[in-house]
């Protein structure tokens, strides 16, 4: 099989001939071609497939009634005792409420509602527990006025369908349909977006040893594969969303790798989302053992993803991003 990687650029002098990155702020007129066993090649934009040049450059639809021409900011907010960043810290249905209005009023524009920790090592969390835990704060945040997309943050079908009937926009699933099977169904029913991440192993096995042929090229047949099942389930590619993964069964390496080739992942024609906020490797590389002072090196990675075309970005410091975010669109392409 061959794999398409387009070279993201930004710069004021766009060559003739170049074509936009999936209708957004981004341009190419570069492409690596890659190959397993094969050593990577350079070919011009002009000589690609006409079939892969146009999924590389069509604009993507909006994505639970967000444009996808600009990056997005999703705040995490996380009704759990024991998430690896800010555990216990919103469990409280007061708490969870303040929060969610915070985060909108400093820029998110999906709020993305959890029950369950997912950090390496967390344990199951049974479902009427997690139902518990997210429905009535879905519930509260519409009924307060909040009118931002929320996501569900969740592996399992009744979670997801009580959230979307308490007012979720979309599904946000981090086994990418293989924790739960009903998921699939229930999110073809109700007509709603999903968004699939890519996880090597469940939270309690995924950092033991993680091992990949080609963690790139891995991570994309992944995807590509629950696209297709997705889309045969009835949910049509338009309301998907794809996420590597950073952090899920990766080493350091992996997601390094994976961060820097994640233009790659444009030529599934679906929106991109990036979720690196104050993950581990963060703080090994910049030096900060406490996951709550890493916002500097989140923003940093973050807008790395942007630089890649991430149309999505998963974030604990909303407004420490968006005003990264507006600095950077501001000197780079003026939007």
């Amino acid at each position: 099989m061959t794999y398409y990687r387009p070279i993201p650029c930004h710069d004021a002098a766009r060559p003739a001939g170049a074509l936009p990155l999936a209708g957004g702020w981004l341009w190419f007129d570069r492409v690596e071609v890659l190959r397993r066993g094969a050593a990577p090649a350079l070919i011009a934009a002009a000589d690609l497939p006409p079939d892969v040049a146009e999924r590389l450059s069509a604009p993507r639809g909006a994505f639970a009634g967000l444009a996808m021409d600009r990056p997005r900011l999703m705040g995490i907010l996380n009704v759990t005792p024991d998430s690896f960043s800010d555990g216990g810290q919103f469990l409280a249905p007061e708490a969870a409420l303040r929060q969610g209005r915070e985060m909108a009023g400093a820029g998110a524009e999906i709020i993305d509602v959890g029950g369950e920790s997912t950090r390496p090592g967390a344990v199951l969390v049974p479902e009427g527990e997690e139902i518990a835990r997210t429905a009535p704060v879905i519930a509260a945040l519409r009924a307060g006025g909040i009118e931002t997309a929320i996501s569900i943050d969740t592996r399992k079908a009744a979670v997801a369908e009580a959230a979307l009937n308490a007012g979720a926009s979309f599904v946000n699933d981090v086994s990418a349909f293989t924790f739960d099977a009903g998921l699939k169904p229930v999110v073809a029913g109700a007509g709603a977006p999903i968004c699939l991440m890519h996880a090597q192993g469940t939270p309690q096995t995924m950092q033991a040893d993680p091992r990949y042929e080609d963690v790139l090229l891995d991570v994309y047949d992944f995807l590509a594969e629950k696209l297709a099942e997705a889309e045969a389930a009835g949910i049509p590619r338009e309301r998907i969303m794809v996420d590597p993964g950073i952090g899920f069964g990766k080493t350091l390496e992996h997601n390094l790798t994976l961060i820097r080739g994640l233009s790659l992942f444009h030529g599934l024609g679906c929106p991109i989302l990036l979720g690196v906020s104050r993950k581990k490797f963060i703080g090994t590389i910049g030096g900060e053992q406490d996951a709550a002072r890493r916002a500097p090196g989140s923003v940093a990675v973050a807008l790395a993803g942007v630089a890649q075309g991430a149309q999505v970005l998963r974030v604990h410091d909303v407004w420490e991003t968006r005003q990264a975010l507006s600095l950077w669109r501001s000197v780079t392409v003026g939007m």
